[in-house]
């Protein structure tokens, strides 16, 4: 079985496309994954499946989604394996609590196209700056994301992929709930 890290975008936000952690735990069951964990209300999720392709298994969990809540959501699973070369690949340095608060990992489900990249590489923005690699867009925002002109929409556009971004703090409690899944 391959372990997952999978991230849904847009639930729970301003009480718009509301799903219990509970009910989203027992339909992700009934799909057949097992070792389903959940970190806070804005759906990350940790389990373990039988299939072997990240992109299957976002397919299941969005057709899931929408039969059973009604409304269509972004899905994005990584392995685990891929979550924590992410991770490791990640231009930030560890320093203070208060740096990592302003740092931002920005999932991209495929990779971006090499011209859509270096175009994008080209422009700067005051407060905040930005690494792209294949699956990942690190970003660190000195003024905090809530007033960043680089948020998941500006990549989405630009990079024209789908995205959804998550703090360095959410990052490393999802690295250390999938190591607490049993590798069998």
């Amino acid at each position: 079985m391959t372990k997952y890290i999978v991230l849904l975008r847009g639930i729970n936000v301003s009480g718009k496309k509301k799903i219990k952690m509970s009910q989203l735990v027992a339909m992700l069951e009934s799909l057949g994954f097992s070792e389903v964990s959940t970190y806070i209300q804005s759906g990350n999720i940790v389990l373990k499946s039988n299939v072997a392709s990240p992109i299957k298994v976002s397919q299941i969990i969005k057709e899931g989604i929408y039969t059973t809540f009604g409304f269509d959501v972004p899905v994005l699973a990584k392995t685990f394996i891929e979550w924590k070369e992410i991770i490791a690949q990640s231009p930030f340095e560890e320093h203070n609590d208060l740096e990592t608060k302003k740092w931002y990992y920005v999932l991209l489900q495929e990779t971006p196209c090499k011209e859509l990249i270096n175009n994008l590489q080209q422009e700067q923005f005051a407060n905040e700056r930005f690494v792209i690699s294949n699956s990942c867009v690190y970003l660190y925002c000195d003024k905090g994301y809530g007033k960043a002109k680089c948020d998941n929409n500006f990549f989405e556009k630009k990079l024209q992929v789908t995205a959804t971004t998550r703090n360095h703090r959410t990052m490393m409690q999802l690295l250390e709930m999938g190591k607490q899944i049993s590798e069998q």
